[in-house]
């Protein structure tokens, strides 16, 4: 058992909580389910089915930044989404500790839906050191990630 006092290296492995495997999705699968969550809400304010012209509005207007999400979360290593890079999953947990402010920083950018250049404008405006900005921004490949929905028409 392990004392309030004792490290975790000094404890029995025996009783140490064991980390959890990462849950595994589908970032197509779950997107169904959240197109037809959106299809129904439109659908009950309009008072009809809408049908598939909500869904590729979803496609439209939610799609990337949806995307956007679950790349954060799969970097994060919260949630392994088997159509990203295995590679990528956890990067977060691994890389970047030292300048943790700074990543979250560059992170919330990105979630927002912003791209490499938008953020390396915030760096120059604030007079932060590009360097560790574009080393960052070169680790997360934003650019490399982006999958097209099946109803994307681009």
């Amino acid at each position: 058992m392990v004392a309030c006092c004792e490290s975790p290296a000094d404890a029995d492995p025996a009783y140490l909580p064991r980390e959890a495997p990462p849950m595994k999705r589908s970032v197509y699968t779950d997107c169904v389910l959240e197109a037809e969550r959106f299809k129904w809400i439109q659908s009950e304010k309009a008072g009809y089915d809408l049908g598939e012209s909500a869904i590729r509005q979803w496609v439209r207007d939610h799609w990337s930044g949806y995307l956007r999400a679950r790349w954060v979360e799969h970097l994060q290593g919260t949630c392994f989404w088997v159509e990203l890079d295995r590679g990528d999953y956890g990067l977060l947990q691994r890389e970047f500790r030292d300048r943790a402010p700074l990543l979250d920083e560059i992170l919330g950018w990105l979630k927002r839906g912003k791209e490499n250049l938008d953020v390396i404008q915030w760096a120059c405006t604030k007079c932060i050191p590009l360097d560790p900005v574009i080393e960052i921004l070169t680790a997360l490949d934003v650019n490399s990630r982006r999958l097209v929905h099946q109803f994307d028409t681009r």
